[in-house]
């Protein structure tokens, strides 16, 4: 069952988006790697600034998560996780249909690593398409609040 999550889920959400990072541990740039991966004080942060988070709970499990946040005329995807021992098994794909019909007659965006090539493959199953270097820059520059570092190791992909 798909939900909204607030601020008093944020061990829960806290958890997956965590338990799920450790995927990126060894592709991004070590100067990009902190553990937690999400201390509460990002997650505090992102709410603060329209973030709202769906997640997938399952037997009284919280196993997967997406946000989005809707920025001037976007909508950004943030933060779609799903538990580790959960991946592969299509809770991902039904948290971003979800997003999507929710969020269908808009311009979407969502940033993700350029190394980590499962999940670029997983937005373009959905009909996302890959911006080049340049436009990514662009765009993670105009939309997002994140460091040079990671905009130079980051790519971004749009649904229209």
């Amino acid at each position: 069952m798909i939900s909204e999550y607030t601020t008093n889920d944020f061990s829960k959400i806290l958890n997956v988006i965590n338990d799920a990072a450790y995927k990126y541990k060894d592709i991004i740039p070590d100067d990009c790697w902190h553990e937690p991966y999400m201390p509460k004080h990002e997650l505090e942060d992102e709410f603060k600034n329209g973030v709202r988070m769906f997640g997938y709970h399952d037997n009284n499990e919280l196993i997967g998560v997406i946000g989005f946040q809707e920025i001037k005329e976007v909508v950004l995807i943030r933060h779609a996780y799903t538990l580790t021992k959960h991946q592969g098994k299509g809770k991902g794909s039904e948290l971003l249909k979800f997003l999507l019909e929710k969020n269908k007659n808009s311009r979407l965006l969502v940033g993700t690593w350029k190394s980590a090539i499962w999940a670029i493959k997983f937005y373009e199953k959905f009909g996302f398409t890959v911006h080049t270097d340049e436009e990514s820059s662009i765009l993670l520059k105009k939309y997002w609040s994140i460091p040079s570092k990671q905009i130079e190791n980051s790519v971004v992909l749009e649904k229209y």
